[in-house]
């Protein structure tokens, strides 16, 4: 017998389209990060302003399991 739904992750791999998810993936959790980031501090990144509460340093890369696959992030780091 079959199975009337398919698995999403085996469907993801069979798709041409399964890199295109894990760059947008990517590219919303930075955006999402950066914000963050920039309410926390104070400031957006590489501007200057009075109001400044943290300073920002690096960034640090981690691997992000999602059902659509390993996507790696940079996480900004900020420190008061």
């Amino acid at each position: 017998m079959t199975e009337p739904m398919m698995d999403f992750h085996a469907l993801l791999e069979k798709s041409p389209d399964a890199e295109f998810l894990r760059e947008m993936i990517a590219f919303a959790a930075g955006r999402l990060m950066e914000m963050e980031v920039g309410a926390l501090t104070g400031a957006p990144y590489s501007e200057k302003s009075a109001e400044r509460l943290a300073q920002r340093n690096s960034y640090r890369g981690r691997d992000w399991k999602t059902r659509a696959g390993t996507v790696e992030v940079k996480i900004p780091h900020a420190f008061p």
